[in-house]
């Protein structure tokens, strides 16, 4: 289940954040390696934490801890308001995968989050979304973004030879003049 969360506006009529974009497996499939997408506006965690933790808050509980891979947060604050409480942050750089965020509460479990680079385009969100709520998904976060990048570099490449082949690429195969090579003037 793909979900694009608009908060409610506040009593002036703003939106209090942008929509949080987030992926999450359905509650009835079994347990896989992640359970779901989250795909931040930014790698500003101070600013991005508190409207996904306010969606999850109200769908898994009150989440109480949080756990990163600094490898792609520049800063990570140590803790984080939320609506009605304060959330702590951690890191951990060996042991957690960079592509991941780990979500804690006491009272109802831990939850698993592949992290899609705020720079991403949309196409391989809606791919790396679709992957990380896989029913009984085996792969890692790192896996996922592994496969998302080699996917990303294959199309580039096709989109780089149609655009050559288009402005007068390679000529057309021709068994007698494989090298394409223009054939000389013919009656001089």
């Amino acid at each position: 289940m793909t979900l694009t969360i608009d908060h409610t506006p506040t009593a002036d009529g703003r939106v209090s954040s942008p929509p949080v974009r987030l992926s999450l497996t359905p509650v009835d499939v079994g347990p896989g390696l992640l359970d779901g997408a989250w795909w931040p506006y930014s790698r500003d965690l101070a600013r991005e934490l508190p409207a996904l933790v306010d969606v999850l808050d109200r769908r898994w509980g009150r989440i109480t801890r949080i756990a990163v891979n600094p490898a792609f947060w520049p800063v990570i604050p140590r803790k984080v308001p939320v609506a009605g409480h304060v959330v702590h942050v951690g890191w951990f750089a060996p042991e957690q995968d960079p592509h991941k965020l780990l979500l804690l509460s006491y009272t109802t479990g831990r939850w698993d989050l592949l992290v899609i680079p705020p720079e991403s385009g949309e196409a391989a969100a809606a791919r790396l979304m679709a992957a990380a709520i896989e029913p009984r998904g085996r792969l890692t976060a790192s896996s996922l973004m592994a496969d998302e990048e080699a996917l990303s570099a294959a199309e580039n490449e096709r989109g780089r030879e149609a655009e050559w082949e288009s402005e007068g690429g390679p000529a057309p195969s021709d068994p007698a003049n494989p090298a394409g090579l223009a054939s000389p003037v013919q009656g001089m």
